[in-house]
């Protein structure tokens, strides 16, 4: 019995692995990224389709850049990222243990000034928390969102770049010697970084997939994938980078339009998260007395803590609601 048992726990193992091995590509979509991707660096595939006109459609081509940008989009959402990453992608040169140090050693200096003004405990170990993990984790989250913002901004006119001189015959690498030394931040440091990477021995292709991994966003990624199919299995370089180059302008449009369409809301947004605050403090100002109650009973500071609460749970509401995702 046990044996029977066995076998047939072995047999649906097997038919497991088999059913995953050739199903779930095609489930997950991955079979269809790949075709794209060699679609956009390879004029042949689209020409065997088309043979009838003989010409490539481009907003086809664009069409297929932008699905995968973003499936390389989604994917890169779901990595995890460590504290090193995060660190180098905000354009720092600390080692997570500076981080650390530096962290709790603001966190104990919030709690000494609290302590010296307030006395009360519950107080001094809240601010400490805030200056540990808050204030730093923040600061480090706003500076790396800075920084991918501005490489993403000045990522499509180094594209151009690598363009014009794959047309008039220069190699990919001497392209990424240009950007290196006359682009613009943080785009000329992630392309010297290429160029170092390329003088220790590290090949072209294994260069611009350490520069995905340390720029995480698509339009990285994506160029990376380019650059590694075109070094291994050829094709028309300066079509796909041009191709990639009109989406990530075009996205950056889009971004522009959006941006303006819910500055009222945004606008909205602010104002009625600081009108509490706002009113609280007017009335401080004219009767004291009157807002003392919630800092001087334990009743009033369980009020604080609920409004203070719902004010959260109502910012990050409004926060999803006014940002939109292109």
């Amino acid at each position: 019995m046990e044996r029977q048992i066995a076998v047939v726990v072995l047999i649906v193992l097997a038919v497991a692995g088999v059913m995953y091995a050739f199903v779930y590509p095609y489930l997950s979509g991955e079979i269809k990224a790949q075709k794209r991707t060699a679609a956009l660096t390879s004029g042949r595939s689209e020409r065997g389709a088309v043979a009838g006109r003989g010409t490539v459609d481009p907003a086809k081509r664009r069409k297929m850049i932008a699905e995968s940008l973003k499936e390389v989009e989604n994917q890169n959402k779901k990595k995890k990222l460590t504290l090193e990453q995060r660190i180098m992608q905000a354009g720092l040169t600390w080692t997570p243990q500076v981080f650390l140090i530096g962290s709790v050693a603001f966190g104990l200096l919030v709690a000494f000034f609290l302590f010296v003004v307030n006395g009360d405990i519950m107080v001094v170990i809240g601010g400490a928390a805030v200056g540990i993990f808050g204030l730093p984790n923040w600061l480090l989250s706003f500076l790396r969102k800075r920084r991918i913002s501005k490489f993403i901004e000045e990522f499509p006119g180094s594209i151009d770049v690598i363009i014009r001189g794959v047309k008039a015959g220069l190699p990919v690498a001497d392209c990424f010697r240009v950007i290196a030394s006359e682009g613009q931040e943080p785009v000329r440091g992630e392309f010297r970084r290429i160029i170092e990477s390329q003088a220790i021995g590290l090949s072209v292709g294994e260069a611009v997939e350490r520069f995905a991994e340390r720029v995480p966003v698509p339009e990285a990624s994506f160029f990376s994938i380019v650059i590694n199919i075109q070094q291994k299995s050829g094709g028309n370089l300066s079509e796909a980078l041009g191709n990639l180059s009109r989406v990530l302008r075009d996205r950056k449009k889009m971004k522009g339009k959006v941006k303006a369409m819910s500055s009222e809301a945004k606008a909205s947004a602010g104002i009625i998260g600081s009108l509490p605050f706002l009113v609280g403090g007017a009335v401080y100002l004219t009767t004291p007395s009157y807002m003392m109650v919630l800092f001087t009973t334990n009743i009033g500071k369980i009020i604080i803590a609920c409004g203070l609460l719902w004010m959260a749970i109502g910012v990050f509401i409004m926060r999803k609601m006014i940002n939109f995702d292109i």
